[in-house]
């Protein structure tokens, strides 16, 4: 079979929920360098603007000496909150007013709250549910029927290897990349069915050396990997489209020697190579800013409302 060739990414559109840091920062620093026309949305909208200044004048400082400015901006930030449909929508629509048809959208948006099942809120509970589950829900929905009418297009959702496994410490976070998992590869297969060209990825990271993981301890065989890693394994994935996206890639390796193991096996090898307590026992202190801000990642809190702030030492 001939190999596919790699897709040409130079005049493609993207949307990036969660846009404004971490993966989803990096994620468009890599479009944009690719030639990419990039649209990220945040809760956090003066962060996204901030964002999307400094990335726009990166590739501005690289342009060629006499090369005329384009005539407007690659990266632009929009306001969203990925837990109201209204507001993907408008995402979206406002996206694809200012820079054109959307070719991918990228499910980044995501939280990870640490701490025993037992001693979760509720709050944080349906917190994670709304924005880790129901925030993929709104994305998909909202962009896959406009890839399938116009016969094209690139879902990616950011899931995590602990939607292949539990990971103590992280109960419920394990079950909504477990849900982003079975609903990639369930879309994956419905698309197929009805004869759709549109691509799925479902991207599996390590832990990521972002402030969403702050405080993980470190597993022996699985490296931690930096958010240029993820966004580097993205932008491949969109050259050549696949369905599986492990990063580092070896985690897919040992992923799949691992699933043919049984219970007892697979909970040795956890124990072995410290999985079982990477994240149970993370770091609370290194944690505390992470905590909070996630904590405070709540639709329903009005603009302009005081909001609690660390003090330093406090």
């Amino acid at each position: 079979m001939a190999r596919q060739q790699p897709r040409v990414l130079v005049g493609r559109i993207a949307a990036i929920t969660g846009g404004a840091r971490g993966i989803g920062r990096e994620t468009a620093r890599a479009f944009l360098r690719e030639g990419m026309k990039v649209a990220i949305g945040d809760l956090d909208a003066a962060l996204a603007e901030q964002t999307a200044a400094e990335l726009q004048a990166e590739l501005d400082a690289r342009r060629p000496a006499g090369a005329a400015p384009p005539a407007a901006p690659a990266i632009r930030a929009y306001p969203l909150d990925v837990t109201d449909p209204a507001s993907v929508r408008a995402f979206v629509e406002a996206a694809e007013r200012d820079l054109g048809p959307l070719d991918v959208f990228d499910n980044n948006a995501g939280i990870m709250p640490l701490g025993t099942f037992l001693d979760e809120s509720a709050e944080s509970t349906r917190r994670q549910i709304d924005i880790n589950v129901m925030g993929v829900i709104h994305g998909a929905r909202e962009v896959l029927p406009r890839f399938v009418e116009r016969g094209r297009g690139h879902l990616v959702n950011v899931a995590s290897m602990a939607g292949k496994a539990g990971v103590p410490g992280a109960a419920t976070y394990c079950g909504t990349k477990h849900f982003v998992v079975g609903l990639s590869e369930a879309l994956r297969g419905e698309l197929h069915y009805a004869g759709a060209p549109v691509d799925i990825s479902c991207v599996m990271p390590a832990i990521v050396q972002t402030e969403l993981a702050a405080g993980a301890k470190d597993t022996r065989g699985v490296k931690k990997v930096t958010p240029g890693d993820v966004a580097e394994a993205i932008v491949d994935a969109l050259r050549t489209p696949r369905f599986d996206v492990y990063v580092p890639k070896a985690a897919g390796t040992i992923t799949t020697v691992v699933g043919v193991l049984p219970r007892r096996g697979r909970e040795g090898i956890a124990r072995m190579i410290g999985a079982d307590k990477t994240l149970i026992e993370a770091d609370a202190g290194a944690r505390r800013g992470y905590e909070l801000r996630a904590a405070e990642s709540d639709p329903r809190l009005e603009a302009g409302e005081t909001r609690k702030t660390l003090t330093p030492g406090g």
